[in-house]
């Protein structure tokens, strides 16, 4: 294989990954590990392999039809593409605010700058990145630069808190604890929106497709699903190590009180860094993959593909600039997002028995009936979740 698709199979494995590490991500593994403690390495372990059932099916479907995602579902039925594209792009939108704020509050623990220009600058940064002529190779090497920086950092953090890791193993396999909710937030934030199509999207556009690449593809997916299954652990571990020693956890900031329980005032500044680069390298991810979703429906912006990326960019930052982050708006979406899972996963597998768009492939069966289970539970339960937040709202 040409050393071109080598960083291409990498980089969509880092793009992918870097784009489900967000603040959320961040935030919600102290806040479950405090919960369950020890017994929060099954939910990890449960939601890894729910993981694998989504984006092992989505990317090599999106491979062996050479297509993006909304333009295989239009195949599917007639404007379901539209519909999938308009859920993305919203709730793209939505959690790239959360993402400016990210960036902000990781500078502003990092270097003491105001949140507000923090994200300013961040933003800056982004619209850079897809300024350059070569976008895709530099959105690679920018994904997987900052994506082994917040491995390393949290690696350290993870070492000092002292975690039981003889406990962590036992319990991963056999929880003293189990809740449902943690799962479905876990696999929502790891493959959920915009998050299981970046990698794959990425392939497309690099030209890896079609069914001789499938091997490459299904070997870039699940790195990319490991690479966010490492960064989980490790935060895990370093929670866990904090909470066993009977350190309360900031209810207002998890995570940044985990690394600063962990490490002192070291801690502090090691947190902000991971967090901007979490906040950062999801910024990059959502712009580009909501964008990816709209591009081949409209003309216009499949011509100006650059300029409505950076438009994106630009109106997330505005819009946390001008009213900060409309908690009630994240939430409702933060629901969406979770019905986004089975309506694209769902598309892709009757997808995989139509040869009209994918020739003559035919999906393993057991990988349709991991998929299958994987987007009816997400159905069920993220239509669950969505009916309690309208009525909180």
């Amino acid at each position: 294989m040409a050393r071109h698709d080598w960083r291409a199979l990498r980089g969509a494995a880092f793009l992918m990954a870097t784009s489900a590490i967000g603040p959320g991500f961040l935030t919600q593994t102290a806040v479950f590990t405090e919960r369950l403690a020890a017994s929060f390495g099954f939910v990890i372990l449960a939601s890894i392999i729910l993981d694998l059932g989504a984006q092992l099916n989505i990317w090599r479907i999106i491979a062996v039809a050479e297509k993006r995602a909304q333009d295989i579902a239009n195949d599917v039925l007639p404007g379901l593409g539209h519909t999938l594209a308009g859920l993305v792009a919203l709730g793209g939108l939505a959690f790239n605010i959360g993402n400016v704020a990210g960036c902000g509050l990781g500078l502003n623990a990092l270097l003491g700058l105001p949140v507000a220009v923090g994200a300013a600058l961040s933003a800056a940064l982004a619209i850079g990145l897809f300024l350059v002529k070569e976008a895709g190779r530099a959105m690679d090497r920018f994904a997987q630069a900052l994506g082994l920086l917040m491995i390393g950092l949290v690696t350290y953090v993870a070492l000092t808190s002292h975690p039981p890791l003889a406990e962590a193993a036992v319990r991963t396999i056999v929880p003293a604890r189990l809740e449902l909710l943690p799962i479905v937030t876990l696999v929502g934030g790891t493959v959920g929106g915009y998050i299981t199509f970046a990698g794959g999207h990425r392939l497309v556009d690099a030209g890896i497709r079609g069914r001789d690449a499938l091997p490459q593809v299904t070997r870039s997916a699940v790195t990319g699903i490991l690479v966010t299954s490492l960064m989980r652990v490790l935060l895990f571990l370093a929670a866990l190590g904090v909470v066993v020693h009977g350190a309360p956890l900031d209810a207002a900031n998890p995570p940044a009180s985990v690394f600063q329980q962990a490490a002192g005032a070291l801690g502090s500044r090691l947190f902000g860094a991971v967090m901007w680069a979490a906040a950062i390298t999801s910024v990059v991810g959502a712009s580009y993959t909501s964008v990816s979703f709209l591009r081949t429906l409209a003309r216009r912006i499949e011509a100006r593909q650059r300029a409505v990326t950076i438009g994106f960019i630009v109106a997330s930052t505005a819009i946390f600039l001008a009213v900060g982050r409309p908690v009630q708006v994240l939430i409702l979406v933060g629901a969406l997002n979770g019905l986004i899972l089975p309506l694209s996963l769902g598309a892709m597998l009757l997808a995989a028995y139509r040869p009209r768009i994918v020739g003559e492939y035919r999906n393993p069966l057991w990988l349709t009936a991991f998929g299958g289970a994987v987007a009816a539970a997400m159905a069920v339960l993220g239509g669950w979740t969505l009916v309690l937040e309208i009525g909180r709202i």
